[in-house]
Parts: C-alpha cells; sequence; structure tokens
C-alpha cells in the first residue's frame, strides 16, 4: 500500500477476517502445550446444599487420574474478589461473603464448583469425576429477586435477609416534592429479564507451571489479561504478580461474560503446582449455560412526573437487582453506578430519585453484559416516557423533543456531566429514515391482512469508557480505569503498537493500525497492533464498557505524540534547524518556510545510529510509552425506532423495519462501527422478542439450559437495519472526539422493540420478552 493518507474516517476492511474466516486464528483451545493434562470439573446439580462430605479416593485412584481437588484445597487461599465496593444508605459497606474457588462447606447454585478432577485425558477426568461421592444436605432454595427477602432461607449467613446493599442516588426530598404538584404521574412496573451471554467460544484456559523458575502461564479466553492477573494473584492465589503470565490469544466474543476471574482458571493455575503439568479446560455449552456469569435480572417500579404540557417534572425509581449466589467481579456496580447514573437519559429532567436493593439468590452470579447497566436504565426511562406520552396523548417524539437537553454541557441530577450532544438531530432524521409520516398507509395495509402494527421509540444516551479513576474511586472501584499504550519504531520505520486493550470481535488490529498510520503518515501495513500478553504488554485494563479507542486510543495518541517530539529533535540535527522549526506532516520531518525535509523512515534508522545525532543529548532509540486517565465518560446518544407487525392469532411478533440513528463522535471506521450497531441491535432484540434465563423456583434448575429452551435469535428474526451514524457531536476530552459505539444497539433497541409492540396492541405493558405465548395471553386478556 503506498503510503498516505487519510486513514480517519475510511472503511478499511478488517486486517483480521483473513485469518478468521480462513481457520487461521489461535484460540484458546488451539493451544496445546507439552505434557498437557485435562481438568474436569465436577458441579452441584442442587442449587442449595450443604456439603456434609466430598470422598475423592476412588476418582483419585481411577487410571490417568492426577489430582483431584476440593474446596479443603483453597481453604487457605483467597476468593474470587469484587472489584467495586457499594455502601447502602446508612453508609454500612455491602454484604461481601467469600467466593470461593472451589466451593466450601455450601453449594450455592446450580453448577457451583464442587471438585475439580485432574488426568491425563479428559474421557479419564470425566470418568472419574463420576467416581466422587458427595453427600449433600439439601436446602430450600433461594429464586428470584420477588422471594429473596420473602423466605427464611438465607445464601449466606452474612447476609440473613439475602441483602447485599441498599443504595441511593438523587434528591428523594425533591422527587417527592416534584411529585406532590405534578399535574400527571404515569407508573409502569416491569422486569428486565435474565440473559445468558452465549459467546461463538465458549470460556477456556490452560494453566502451566515452570518448576525451574517458579513461574506460572494462563492462556485464557478472557478480555482484559492484566486485570485477570491482578485479581488472581494478589486477591485470590497470593502468588507474586511478576510470577505470572496471563496470554489471551484470539478469543471468539465476550460481551461482558469475559471480562471476570473465574473460578476455573484460578483452581487451574493452583493445580497446575500441585501436578507439575499443563492443565487444561475448555467449557462445553451446557457448562457455560450453568456457570458464565448472566446478564441483567432487574425487577423496578418506575414514576414519571409530568406537568400539564408533558414537561418533565422527577423521576423516581426503585430496583431490586439480583446479584446471584456470589459477587461476581463487577456485579455490584452495574445496578448502581452504571445504572442509576444514566437515568437523565436525554432528557432535562430536574429531579430524580433511584433507590436499588442488591440481594443474593441461588443462581448464577450476575454481572455485566453488553451494555451492563445501561440497557437498563434507558429500558426502564424509555418505557415510561413512552407510556406517559400515549397516556396524555401526546406524540412520542414530540414529548421527547420537550424535554431533551440542549445546552452543554449538562450536569443531570443523578452525577454526570454530558459535554456535547445533539439529541434533536439524531431524533430528526431517525423519524425521516424510518419514514415515520408514511406509518398510518403501513398500519391499515396490515389491518387488511388482519395484522396489528406498532411504531416504538427509544431515544438513549450511554456513558462509555469508565472513568476518571478519582472518581471512579470515589464511588467504590477498587482498581484505576485508565489505560497504556507503548509505540515501539523499528528502525525501518515500521511501528509496533502495544496496547492494554482486547479485541475479541472489534476489529482493534484495523481501527488501531488506522488511527496509527494516520497519525505518523505511514501506510496502513507498517503497523502491527500487539494485544492480550502481559508478558509483552506494559499493563491495561482491557476491553469492556466500550472503551478502547477512547481510553487505549488515546494513550496510544499520547506515545505517539512522544515519539513524534523526539523525532523532530532529530530531524533537526539532520537539516542543521532549530527544533522548534520543525514540523511533521503526512510522514514528513521539514523545516518551516524551507524546502528541507526527511521522511519520517530516515528519523527512524538515525535513532538507531547513534553516531548521526546529538546522542549526548538523545537516547538512542524512537520507543514511548504513555499512560491516560480520562477525565469523564464519553456520552453517545442515538434514537432508534422499530416497526412491528403481530399476529393476534398467533401472538408472533415480526420486526418490520428497523431504523438507528447514532452520534458516536468521530467515526474511524464507519464499516466496522455499522457492524457493530448490528450486532447489539441483534442481542437487543433477542432480548425483547426470545432470550430469557429461566430458574425453576422450586428447585433452583435451569430450566433454559440449552438452545432447546434458551431462544437465541436466527437471520430470519430480523429484518434490514436501517443504520445510520449522524454528523456527530465529538467528544471534547479525547484527542480524537471519538465516542464509544459497541454497546449502542444492544442499549437502544429492547425500548423501542417493547414499544412498538405495546402501541400495536394498545397496551400499557408488555412483559419482556415479547414471546407468541406471552402475546397470545395479553391479547386473550384484552379480549
Amino acid at each position: 500500500m503506498n503510503a498516505p493518507q487519510g486513514f480517519i474516517g475510511k472503511s478499511v476492511v478488517r486486517r483480521e477476517d483473513a485469518r478468521f474466516l480462513t481457520g487461521k486464528g489461535q484460540y484458546t483451545d488451539d493451544i496445546n502445550l507439552p505434557g498437557q493434562t485435562y481438568g474436569y470439573f465436577l458441579r452441584s446439580p442442587y442449587a442449595h446444599a450443604r456439603l456434609k462430605s466430598v470422598n475423592t479416593a476412588a476418582a483419585a485412584a481411577a487410571p490417568g487420574v492426577l489430582g483431584v481437588f476440593t474446596g479443603e484445597h483453597f481453604k487457605a487461599v483467597g476468593g474470587l474478589p469484587c472489584g467495586w465496593l457499594i455502601n447502602s444508605l446508612d453508609g454500612t459497606p455491602m454484604k461481601e461473603p467469600k467466593h470461593p474457588v472451589l466451593a466450601d462447606a455450601k453449594v450455592r447454585y446450580v453448577g457451583d464448583r464442587v471438585a475439580l478432577v485432574v488426568a491425563e485425558t479428559l474421557d479419564q477426568a470425566k470418568a472419574a469425576a463420576e467416581l466422587i461421592e458427595v453427600d449433600y444436605d439439601e436446602l430450600t432454595p433461594v429464586i428470584g429477586t420477588g422471594r429473596a427477602t420473602s423466605i427464611a432461607s438465607s445464601v449466606h449467613d452474612e447476609a440473613p435477609n439475602n441483602q447485599c446493599y441498599h443504595w441511593g442516588i438523587g434528591d428523594k426530598d425533591g422527587v417527592e416534592a416534584a411529585f406532590k404538584g405534578a399535574a400527571h404521574i404515569t407508573t409502569l412496573k416491569f422486569k428486565n429479564n435474565r440473559l445468558v451471554p452465549n459467546a461463538m467460544e465458549p470460556r477456556c484456559a490452560n494453566a502451566s507451571y515452570s518448576r525451574a523458575d517458579d513461574n506460572y502461564t494462563l492462556y485464557v479466553s478472557n478480555q482484559n489479561p492484566h486485570v485477570e492477573r491482578l485479581l488472581m494473584c494478589a486477591f485470590a492465589l497470593g502468588i507474586p504478580e511478576h510470577k505470572m503470565r496471563v496470554v489471551a490469544p484470539d478469543v471468539g466474543g465476550g460481551f461482558g461474560s469475559k471480562i471476570f476471574l473465574y473460578g476455573e482458571e484460578t483452581a487451574l493455575v493452583w493445580a497446575s503446582k500441585q501436578v507439575n503439568r499443563p492443565i487444561k479446560w475448555t467449557a462445553d455449552r451446557s457448562e457455560a449455560f450453568l456457570s458464565d456469569a448472566h446478564g441483567r435480572d432487574h425487577d423496578s417500579l418506575a414514576e414519571l412526573a409530568l406537568d400539564k404540557d408533558g414537561n418533565f417534572l422527577a423521576l423516581r425509581a426503585t430496583t431490586t437487582a439480583n446479584m446471584g449466589a456470589y459477587l461476581s467481579t463487577f456485579a455490584s456496580s452495574i445496578p448502581t453506578i452504571l445504572h442509576a447514573t444514566l437515568l437523565a437519559g436525554q432528557y432535562k429532567t430536574p429531579k430524580i430519585w433511584c433507590e436499588v436493593t442488591a440481594v443474593f439468590t441461588n443462581t448464577c452470579p450476575v454481572d455485566a453484559y453488553r451494555g451492563a447497566g445501561r440497557p437498563e436504565a434507558t429500558y426502564l426511562l424509555e418505557r415510561i416516557v413512552e407510556t406517559a406520552a400515549h397516556e396524555m396523548k401526546i406524540d412520542p417524539a414530540e414529548i421527547r423533543r420537550r424535554n431533551f437537553i440542549t445546552s452543554f454541557p449538562y450536569a443531570t441530577p443523578v452525577g454526570l456531566t454530558y459535554d456535547t450532544g445533539d439529541y434533536n438531530a439524531t431524533m430528526s432524521r431517525a423519524i425521516e429514515l424510518a419514514d415515520v409520516a408514511g406509518f398510518e398507509a403501513r398500519k391499515a395495509a396490515s389491518a387488511a391482512k388482519g395484522l396489528k402494527r406498532g411504531l416504538g421509540y427509544s431515544a438513549y444516551i450511554e456513558a462509555c469508557g469508565i472513568a476518571p479513576s478519582s472518581v471512579a474511586g470515589a464511588l467504590g472501584a477498587r482498581a484505576g480505569l485508565f489505560d497504556a499504550g507503548e509505540v515501539r519504531v523499528h528502525p525501518t520505520g515500521k511501528v509496533t503498537i502495544f496496547t492494554g486493550a482486547h479485541s475479541h470481535g472489534q476489529g482493534h488490529e484495523t481501527v488501531f493500525a488506522q488511527v496509527v498510520a494516520d497519525k505518523l503518515g505511514i501506510p496502513l501495513d507498517d503497523v502491527t497492533i500487539e494485544h492480550g500478553d502481559t508478558g509483552k504488554v506494559l499493563f491495561g485494563m482491557g476491553t469492556y464498557g466500550s472503551r478502547s479507542l477512547s481510553v487505549a486510543g488515546t494513550a496510544m495518541i499520547k506515545a505517539l505524540d512522544k515519539v513524534i517530539a523526539k523525532g523532530k529533535k532529530i530531524a533537526a540535527h539532520l537539516m542543521e534547524a532549530a527544533d522548534g522549526d520543525v514540523e511533521f506532516e503526512n510522514g514528513v520531518f521539514k523545516v518551516a518556510g524551507t524546502d528541507k525535509s526527511v521522511p519520517f523512515a530516515a528519523v527512524s534508522l538515525t535513532a538507531y545510529v547513534p553516531h548521526n545525532f546529538p546522542h549526548d543529548k538523545l537516547e538512542p532509540g524512537l520507543n514511548e510509552n504513555a499512560f491516560y486517565d480520562p477525565t469523564n465518560f464519553t456520552y453517545p446518544a442515538g434514537t432508534y425506532i422499530c416497526e412491528v407487525e403481530v399476529d393476534p392469532l398467533t401472538g408472533v411478533v415480526r420486526v418490520d423495519r428497523f431504523t438507528a440513528v447514532d452520534d458516536f463522535g468521530n467515526v474511524v471506521n464507519p464499516m466496522i462501527v455499522e457492524g457493530q450497531v448490528h450486532g447489539g441491535v441483534a442481542q437487543g432484540i433477542g432480548q425483547a422478542l426470545l432470550e430469557h434465563g429461566i430458574y425453576d423456583e422450586d428447585s433452583g434448575q435451569l430450566l433454559t439450559g440449552s438452545y432447546m429452551d434458551y431462544a437465541m435469535p436466527r437471520a430470519d428474526d430480523f429484518c434490514h437495519f436501517n443504520v445510520e451514524t449522524a454528523k456527530g457531536t465529538p467528544c471534547t476530552h479525547n484527542p480524537l472526539g471519538v465516542k464509544g459505539c459497541g454497546e449502542a444497539g444492544a442499549i437502544g433497541s429492547p425500548p423501542a422493540v417493547i414499544n412498538a409492540v405495546c402501541h400495536a396492541l394498545g397496551v400499557k405493558d408488555m412483559p419482556m420478552p415479547a414471546t407468541p405465548h406471552t402475546v397470545w395471553k395479553t391479547l386473550q386478556a384484552q379480549r
């Protein structure tokens, strides 16, 4: 590729796809180490039971078995940590029971880890696991938020009422006063259904220990290898951090479920030292359903106070959030810091109060899933706004326009400050693209076929790139939320970037290369991106919360600025000019006002030949690194409009039209951004119409534990998505002007779909997911 120009804003084809499409990607399960053994986890068949005894003698004597480990072996080590401390309204810290690596004394959900068997082959490990004799004393399970505080059984002794915390944010007294003076109050009670992540690649780990240097290496399907290492070493196993290398190679999707430190890889690392052999474990899909952290699962009551003209006066929200059996890595922050702080949405609501009660249940732990708190907040807000519009007989678009924030920066009543946005612009463009004006004609055509048609809006906003660390720390974060980047310029002018972000489908190898090539004015093929290996990368906080380009990308830019600054000094020497007179543009250093110039590659070569530049003043080489801690979140926003047709005879909902207009600030690669929105919308529609993780309330068994029962969306569940990135309002606090894009589709789409279904049926509420059976029951109730 010839050198050149302007890679920012270009739909460059993803470089990584060639290896993925030809089967040349290397995932954790592709890695086989010399002397490798296999691990298999015996899991609890009960949701809640005491472990009276675990007899492993027969299993330990079985053919090929190298070791059988139980909770007794892990009593001397720590538990799996939670990375965010939430304090209750009364100031007391959240209840934080130990999350054991393997179950100790009790099992607390179906699929809880009881024992690890290590054997020469996987079949031998499975066969030996069947020989383990476990004596369970079954207890009453606590299933669902409604029963968490209403039955005597406690998931943890430390939380006798199963309450983890009772938290709140906003102006409670101000909200109550506003409600007293309201002309209209809309009330809505609903559930945000539990989701099972279902990444294409299941979780996998391969752990090895080297007795020669007392070092560990963990290959793992994970979104943030440095955080994995930190949590495992500092909190769970007590291994010196410099003795652990974590490598996350190609990862086949994560959606948040691969952010966390899990017990499986922690147990494998510890056991690899005991057997002095590498141990490999790959989850099957059934294990994934039972043990991958689930998402959502909120029960909420929302109340919106309005004046007679439809202006918002106050919002009150009360949520009970299901934490599952233990606090997963970021679980405590999802229904609080990442949820309640987004309840202002795009609106200038003067007063907001949100109360959150988090409860323990005998279910798989619940944590971040694509959007992490923001989809729950957007669903609550956009459902009640649409409902209020219909109750007050105001057009849903108009009621939103009346309440849009129009002046920036804007400090919300729940702790955030939006730096920029243009919500009217995205709304107008979405209405135009969706042909809202033609809806009535389409509705009449549907009615002629005996079908009901509805249209629903969703005007979402989200906070991306969790920041800054000082604010997050004050709100309970137990780690920094910065990121790091290293630029290594080779003598020939080729560049390797080491980034703390991790790619598991986002296209970082392309987008980051575009940013670097554009900044340095070099060919795209001259840039290589390295990530996912704590042995190579300086440091990094990983990929989640749509933070990669705005946070890790900015760290790269800062490091590139240092490279250019040093390059100017070398170039000044070569051109016999003053440093201050040297400019850099399009890959060339030149003396301002003259025809003197020297290309980037010549400067990089000179940097490695010290006698050709003032080495008494400059170190050889052209390597730089930088850390970046953002001063604020980025705030992408947009309007989504969905049209559905409903068959009243069967209850089947068909998404007929879907329009998404997003403001992501400046866009580096429009094609990749569009792909991210498409994927998010598909997952959001999946939640709205199909997906639901359901436990039996009496036994605690996961009833939707396979694709036979858990309805994953398929291609024919979708229409063509009309996706457009608006002429954005650039972020004001990062040099690229970018905002996050990876989660928007999953945040904005569920309320748009359910609002459309409610509009079609003329009902106030429709439980999510709006399955044919649920819709049919609602229609029967109407009749």
